[in-house]
């Protein structure tokens, strides 16, 4: 069995403490993974007076593949996302956020099967703020043609290889006619290539509307980069919270790996925090590596230790540990090996 060279950084907060669990979590399914450790964000500043040293980047470029733990980021002040930066640095296009119910645990969708493709590199989200004066501040929302169409032509292959029916593309081109028109115009050019597709569209606040009573209506949704931080955190409330919402940030040639909640500094080193957005971040990392069988053994497992209902965090009602929660997922992912 060839060796896999993964970039693993633990970030900070409940970074290390989920890392450490998706790492184990993915070693038990027998793959052979050189984990090359690495880390960047407030601790490593506080160390080394660096947010991203070198070697962060040396790792990511060598290997092309990562693992990401959150990485703090401070509001209203402070540095500017290191999340963010990475994904502009290496073009990582594509945030693909999948909200699928575990079947195990009590929620009233069943049957959502929604995955959101985010633009991931430009829109308010890249941070081009212009001072006026003390009293007023201009934020710049840059869309171009080149981006929209990478991530709008994705989410439509992406509905075509799966035997999705439908892309809905939200915007709010109705106040915004010249950004957000620009990529509704472009979503309506590139469903014309892909006539097996239903395209509609959606205004973002009637999108949120819409989602809240009776997202099962949705099956593809594609949009631009604050939009889709919004609408994928509205999602994972119906699947049990974020604490169970895995992401992809996925450019040309190298992916980045990562959940979709942040650094919860409020409970690290508790030994509380849930592990499962980064464990089922890695499956989906294990399926880009077209590590489809161990991926399946993985959230299957997963899926039967939640089912037991004696083996649940905090967020979702129990008071398992971090580390029996990894424990006993190991258990089962050895189990079911043996099967």
């Amino acid at each position: 069995m060839k060796t896999i060279n993964i970039t693993l950084i633990k970030g900070d907060g409940i970074g290390p403490e989920v890392s450490d669990s998706a790492m184990k979590v993915i070693n038990a399914t027998g793959l052979k993974i050189n984990w090359d450790i690495v880390n960047a964000g407030k601790d490593t500043f506080d160390k080394t007076g660096c947010l991203v040293p070198d070697d962060v980047f040396k790792s990511i470029e060598k290997n092309k593949i990562v693992l990401k733990a959150p990485i703090t980021t401070p509001v209203a002040s402070g540095f500017r996302s290191i999340n963010v930066m990475l994904r502009k640095k290496y073009n990582l296009f594509s945030n693909i956020r999948p909200i699928l119910p575990i079947d195990s645990l009590n929620t009233n969708y069943k049957k959502l099967d929604i995955v959101i493709f985010r633009e991931n590199t430009e829109g308010l989200y890249i941070g081009d703020e212009e001072k006026i004066d003390e009293n007023t501040f201009i934020a710049k929302k840059l869309v171009t043609r080149c981006a929209s169409e990478k991530i709008i032509s994705r989410a439509f292959e992406f509905a075509k290889e799966n035997n999705r029916k439908k892309v809905t593309v939200v915007h709010k081109a109705n106040i915004l006619k010249e950004t957000d028109g620009l990529f509704l115009k472009i979503a309506k050019e590139i469903s014309k290539e892909f006539p097996s597709v239903i395209l509609e569209d959606r205004i973002i606040d009637n999108m949120c509307m819409q989602l809240v009573m009776n997202p099962i209506q949705f099956d593809v949704i594609v949009t631009m980069n604050l939009y889709g931080d919004i609408l994928s955190d509205l999602c994972s409330g119906f699947i049990g919270g974020l604490g169970l919402a895995p992401g992809a940030n996925i450019g040309d040639d190298i992916a980045i790996f990562e959940a979709v909640h942040g650094s919860a500094p409020d409970i690290a080193g508790k030994n509380i925090a849930n592990p499962s957005a980064l464990i089922l971040s890695g499956a989906m990392m294990l399926d880009y590596l077209d590590k489809h069988k161990e991926a399946n053994l993985i959230r299957k497992s997963l899926n039967n230790i939640l089912k037991e209902k004696t083996c649940l965090t905090r967020d979702l009602g129990g008071n398992t540990s971090t580390t029996d929660f990894t424990n006993n997922l190991i258990y089962e992912i050895e189990k079911q090996k043996n099967l």
